[in-house]
């Protein structure tokens, strides 16, 4: 329902969930089995991660490196070590000022037990679009959540962070840290809890170089991880791309027939109405194909296209096919890993990135993909070179990591925040170089080793045909019949202008 409510606004929609728009999001969970495959990779880079932050051991050089982001454990700080020890000791501090309004409250509560004021209803604030100013003038957290929770929320944190029993750090923790440090910022400014955004500075120099990190600590180790993680989606992604173009491929079929017919000479006709009524047929059956209406029990997905009529465009019979994909964190760091780092594999060996030199640098600057990133891969069309030309089908990367929180980086301050606790995202940036592309064929040749092959893929659900809405369910049968007619009368007719 989320991705459809998201369809919803991207198409600039007005009015409840239609179930037409409910019925184009398909929802395949196994897309998220890749993590189970990656485990013990994953682990081992965390593991190797810890060892290099808490010990300071960085590969570090007084001269700039060509490659920066190829040294094991790039972008850690140098003085990580002392960064770690003054998290948890922030952490602590919030945790206490938590603690001590999750107390008053409670003694509020427990004056107040006779008052009229009826319980905050949760279920109704969670289903709030807007946020609740009463609340916060009340000085009380944003949303839901109550004092209680929140210091439930910090303790955790601060007790998985370092073990006092066995005294050693949990680095695993330091996104959680960040992320609870961020929420606060965002929402929970009001309370003015001190040192929240010194934890959120330090807690930020260790996240933009742990979270990368965790899905491998150097290139190599990256595409690995990443192949196991994105390998289904990676191959649903191809899959999608290579329909595409069998699509067009297969209207441009049917464009020659229709013009090979057109083209046939006068003096073959043995008469012009006859002629005329073929044409007809012929423009007839093909605007009804292109409404959408598959007939054929062996389609395999329900095909959605725009319908002339109703079109506002300057090329109708113009064909845009738009995939949205909504997956994991964990799988745009993974997609991410392959797209810059697959020609570091041996069977591409001597092969490009797919990912130009200046993006190259400009992700390993990028802190983070935060919420709302998202990867944009456009194929275009060259309708000047033929079909067989590699040149047809041309690939554009683009890459945006989400929110802009620019304005929590202000240390917090109240003229700073934004009113409706929201932030701006950012704009895409290219992975290619201004005016080059990538030919569909390459991209192929270079993601195909990291994807999973089209025959693993289990076959594709039944769809519902169009016409269930119809009254008549005998309709389709009808339909049916009188479509095989007009195909005979098409051949027959047709086989008689060739004569």
């Amino acid at each position: 329902m989320s991705a459809a409510a998201f369809a919803k606004g991207l198409l600039d929609l007005e009015g409840e969930l239609t179930p037409i728009l409910v019925s184009l999001v398909s929802k395949d969970s196994s897309m998220l089995d890749g993590l189970q495959d990656g485990t013990i990779d994953i682990n081992e880079a965390k593991a190797q991660l810890h060892d290099i932050i808490t010990s300071s051991e960085v590969a570090h050089y007084n001269e700039p490196m060509e490659f920066p982001w190829m040294v094991d454990g790039a972008r850690v700080p140098k003085n990580a070590a002392q960064l770690l020890t003054d998290l948890a000791e922030l952490t602590k501090e919030i945790t206490a000022q938590v603690k001590m309004l999750s107390d008053d409250e409670d003694e509020k509560a427990a004056i107040g037990s006779d008052s009229p004021n009826p319980p905050y209803d949760i279920a109704k604030a969670l289903g709030k679009a807007e946020i609740d100013t009463d609340r916060l003038l009340a000085g009380l957290p944003c949303g839901s959540e109550s004092f209680l929770l929140m210091f439930a929320r910090w303790k955790k944190l601060e007790r998985d962070l370092y073990n006092e029993r066995k005294k050693r750090f949990d680095t695993t923790q330091i996104p959680d840290i960040y992320d609870s440090c961020k929420y606060d910022l965002l929402h929970n400014s009001h309370l003015n809890l001190t040192g929240l955004s010194d934890l959120f500075e330090v807690s930020q120099l260790l996240a933009d170089s742990v979270i990368p990190n965790e899905y491998g600590i150097n290139p190599k180790q990256k595409l690995k991880i990443g192949s196991k993680i994105a390998r289904r989606l990676l191959g649903k992604i191809l899959i999608d791309l290579h329909n595409t173009r069998r699509e067009v491929a297969a209207a441009a079929a049917e464009s020659d027939i229709y013009n090979d017919i057109m083209t046939v000479s006068s003096a073959k006709r043995k008469e012009r109405s006859y002629y005329e009524e073929v044409k007809h047929e012929c423009v007839e059956r093909s605007i009804s194909n292109k409404k959408g209406i598959d007939l054929d029990d062996s389609h395999e997905e329900t095909k959605y296209c725009l319908d002339p009529k109703y079109a506002n465009v300057v090329e109708p019979e113009r064909r845009v096919r738009t995939r949205l994909y909504f997956t994991s964190e964990s799988h745009i760091h993974s997609l991410m890993n392959v797209l810059r780092y697959c020609n570091l594999d041996e069977s591409l060996n001597g092969e490009e990135s797919l990912v130009c030199r200046s993006s190259l640098d400009l992700l390993f600057k990028t802190r983070e993909l935060d919420y709302m990133s998202y990867i944009v891969l456009r194929m275009f069309e060259n309708t000047e070179v033929p079909l067989e030309d590699p040149k047809r089908f041309r690939i554009e990367m683009t890459f945006s990591r989400g929110a802009d929180i620019s304005s929590l980086e202000g240390g917090g301050k109240e003229s700073l925040l934004p009113d409706d606790h929201t932030m701006p995202i950012m704009e895409p940036e290219r992975l290619q170089e201004v005016g080059s592309y990538i030919t569909l064929d390459k991209f192929d040749k270079m993601a195909r080793p990291f994807a999973m092959p089209a025959e693993d893929f289990p076959p594709a659900a039944p769809q519902p045909l169009p016409v269930r809405f119809c009254k008549d369910i005998e309709l389709r049968g009808k339909l049916q019949h009188k479509s095989d007619m007009m195909s005979g009368v098409l051949k027959r007719k047709t086989k008689r202008l060739q004569e």
